[in-house]
């Protein structure tokens, strides 16, 4: 199956120049490395960007891409979708369109030369507004939309952006105005680049206007309820095998697989925080049986819950940049 049809695509690198190109990869990489302390990663006061470093190799580790782009400064990670391996190095990002459920592994990162990521979130109404507002007509270049994540490959313009906007570290008083502003600049980029379709795809799908957008949003905001899958089919005024059909396009899994997994990953986020037991965590995201949410983590993670937690502490902080 191609990299398309798992999800996957990749963007064909601009460079303007080389040198000028990795001279800004390598300033960036060098400022988000100024402003980190300490391995795992940071919010920092422009509250849609998170820097993160990582000075070893981590474990494979499940976890959810949320709607944003992460851009790799420094190191190479690989990301892990059913039996694909799919590498992104320095200049690389990985955009997501919706939350959405993958491995992904730090390699060859060491003290020396750290891996250091930083990831930009959005919103369908940031790109609604930057689209209306430009007047942009993003056409398609082909029917098929399905994709729920893309590698693609940044451009001398958006590293120049990026750039601006983490300058602003260094002068907080203008980062509620200046930030947006360079935000916006940034969508309008990825809107008007070679992928600005699947951009406009996740604004549609996060506003409910596409089937399988609606059915994601019920799952989210509802973790702890049992749907079945033609319960949400009818919710979505689909078939059953309509919407099995969609979600395995768009997300290589089933519904209630996609459920399980998110259930699971909020139960992780839940039990690194340490403020629940095992048990509470259970109930929380759903399940009304110990043991089969014991085995169900297992089986995700690898180890039983609190020995999972234990190594994650160890050898991570949890992020997916």
């Amino acid at each position: 199956m191609s990299k398309q049809q798992q999800g996957i695509t990749r963007q064909e690198a601009y460079v303007e120049s080389n040198t000028s190109y990795q001279e800004v990869l390598n300033q960036l990489a060098a400022l988000c490395e100024k402003n980190l302390t300490s391995d795992g990663d940071m919010e920092t006061a422009i509250p849609f960007i998170t820097l993160y470093k990582s000075s070893k190799e981590t474990p494979l580790l499940p976890g959810i891409l949320t709607p944003s782009i992460c851009l790799i400064l420094q190191g190479e990670k690989n990301i892990h979708i059913k039996q694909n391996i799919i590498q992104y190095n320095p200049g690389d990002y990985v955009a997501s369109l919706i939350d959405f459920p993958v491995s992904a592994q730090v390699i060859g990162a060491s003290e020396d030369k750290p891996y250091i990521g930083l990831r930009v979130e959005f919103t369908a109404q940031e790109i609604f507004s930057v689209m209306m507002d430009a007047k942009i007509n993003v056409n398609s270049k082909d029917n098929n939309l399905n994709m729920a994540a893309f590698i693609g490959k940044s451009n001398f313009e958006l590293l120049d952006l990026l750039m601006r906007l983490l300058r602003l570290l260094n002068k907080p008083d203008s980062i509620p105005f200046l930030s947006t502003l360079i935000k916006r600049e940034i969508i309008y980029h990825l809107l008007t680049g070679n992928y600005g379709q699947l951009f406009l795809q996740q604004a549609f799908i996060d506003s409910n206007i596409d089937s399988i957008g609606r059915a994601i949003t019920l799952i989210k905001e509802n973790l702890s309820r049992s749907f079945t899958v033609e319960e949400l089919a009818k919710l979505c005024n689909m078939s059953v095998s309509g919407l099995h059909h969609k979600f395995k396009a768009t997300l290589n899994m089933g519904p209630l697989q996609y459920q399980k997994n998110l259930r699971l990953q909020e139960a992780r986020r839940l039990l690194v925080s340490g403020s629940m037991s095992v048990g509470d965590v259970a109930i929380k995201v759903g399940y009304e049986s110990y043991s089969q949410f014991n085995r169900e983590y297992r089986r995700l993670f690898g180890l039983p819950p609190l020995q999972d937690i234990k190594e994650v502490r160890i050898n991570t902080k949890m992020n997916f940049m």
